[in-house]
């Protein structure tokens, strides 16, 4: 008895397949395009197996409005396939890469009806489990005032902080340059000022008094030193 139950539970390990681990899905979260641009709609995923053989994408879109989506690109057995019926058959491309877990899609001469969301599927089996991911498009005749004053203001707080740090850069090298060059200066004014000193204490020594009169002095010397003499 003990046997037969043995061989039914190895028979029924058998037949239940390999449990599957989680997928993420990766895409945008909100896409702006002018009129009659193309615009990249990416997808990625990641997953802990390799990238197997049977990946597959899956986008499909959902117009501003309505309640209903519809399948607009399809990836499986490595090869990409368009809805050539719907609103973008002729003006969506595959541009991603299945072997680097890349799903991307290429959207062609935008109009106003484009405007929708956007959602990406991806299969990594076994791993089959995860939630899909979705982007919204919004296609304008000019880009928002909003979305370009945000754009300006990190694009130019990035430039600020970069010119902030070359001149604290080039503010410490003068600063070091004139401490250095001020230290330089003031040992050098000491040595010199000694030198002078010494030259003004020897000069006064050698050159006190009228020449004439010094000669005057010492004749006068000698005349009484001769007198003494004398006597």
């Amino acid at each position: 008895m003990l046997t037969i139950l043995a061989l039914a539970s190895v028979v029924l390990l058998g037949i239940v397949p390999q449990q599957s681990e989680a997928i993420a899905i990766y895409t945008g979260w909100e896409r702006h395009a002018l009129i009659g641009s193309d615009i990249r709609l990416s997808c990625s995923f990641f997953s802990w197996r390799w990238t197997s053989e049977d990946v597959t994408f899956n986008w499909s879109y959902r117009p501003d409005g309505s309640m209903d989506s519809i399948s607009i690109f399809h990836y499986t057995n490595g090869a990409p396939y368009v809805d050539n019926k719907g609103p973008f058959r002729n003006r969506l491309e595959f541009v991603g890469n299945a072997n680097r877990r890349d799903g991307s899609i290429l959207l062609k001469n935008l109009d106003y009806g484009d405007n929708g969301t956007f959602t990406c599927d991806a299969k990594n089996p076994p791993d089959i489990v995860g939630r899909a991911s979705s982007v919204r498009l919004l296609v304008f005749e000019k880009i928002p005032t909003q979305a370009g004053v945000i754009t300006g203001a990190i694009i130019g707080a990035v430039l600020g902080l970069l010119v902030l740090i070359v001149v604290i850069y080039y503010l410490m090298r003068f600063l070091v340059a004139r401490r250095v060059f001020n230290l330089s200066v003031s040992k050098h004014g000491k040595k010199g000022k000694g030198k002078e000193g010494s030259q003004q204490r020897q000069v006064p020594a050698l050159t006190i008094g009228d020449p004439s009169k010094l000669k005057a002095a010492a004749s006068e010397k000698k005349k009484q030193e001769s007198r003494k003499d004398k006597k």
